[in-house]
């Protein structure tokens, strides 16, 4: 028997269909770095606030309010903060890839239209993905380099010029970061 035109370009069809169906649920194997952002931005989360209250716990049972203790509570409360935004990149990234390639949040969705509220998390393709993180990861690395300053001492003239100089680039990416970021 003989294949006429018409029922192989209905195979085809067919097989494409079938191929586009297994194509649209293999997106769901995303689920799985979206649990485990979500996961380890749970852990992140419980991470920053054991470094706030170590810093607390510090601060009201240290020693001599001295440069160096001082340094070190705001370290700890700065390192806390660190996390926290560490935390809510991986949020982010883990609310967005669902949100792209699984399905839309409802609920998220609802709350929005209900009261009116616009959250960071209107993911609309992957640009917008990206843009919000690099945003949170910037202000994140910034409060890590100011971190870091805490801990510098300024014994001379060169390190002074340091301090000035790493003071000027964190001023400078915190302008450009809220002058292109939008």
């Amino acid at each position: 028997m003989a294949v006429t035109p018409r029922a192989s370009k209905r195979f085809l069809s067919r097989l494409e269909f079938h191929f586009e169906s297994l194509l649209w649920k293999l997106r769901l194997i995303a689920i799985l770095p979206v649990l485990m952002t979500a996961l380890s931005s749970i852990a992140t989360f419980i991470l920053g606030t054991k470094e706030t209250l170590h810093a607390l716990e510090l601060m009201l049972h240290g020693g001599p309010p001295d440069n160096r203790f001082i340094a070190g509570v705001l370290g700890g409360f700065v390192g806390g903060i660190d996390l926290y935004l560490i935390g809510i990149a991986l949020l982010i990234f883990s609310y967005g890839t669902y949100e792209l390639l699984v399905s839309a949040i409802d609920p998220a969705r609802d709350a929005r239209s209900s009261v009116g509220f616009k959250g960071v998390l209107d993911v609309n393709n992957l640009d917008d993905l990206k843009e919000k993180l690099v945003k949170v990861l910037v202000v994140a690395l910034l409060v890590f380099a100011f971190k870091a300053m805490l801990g510098l001492s300024i014994t001379d003239g060169v390190s002074l010029v340091y301090f000035c100089l790493a003071l000027l680039l964190l001023s400078l990416s915190a302008f450009l970061v809220g002058k292109f970021g939008h």
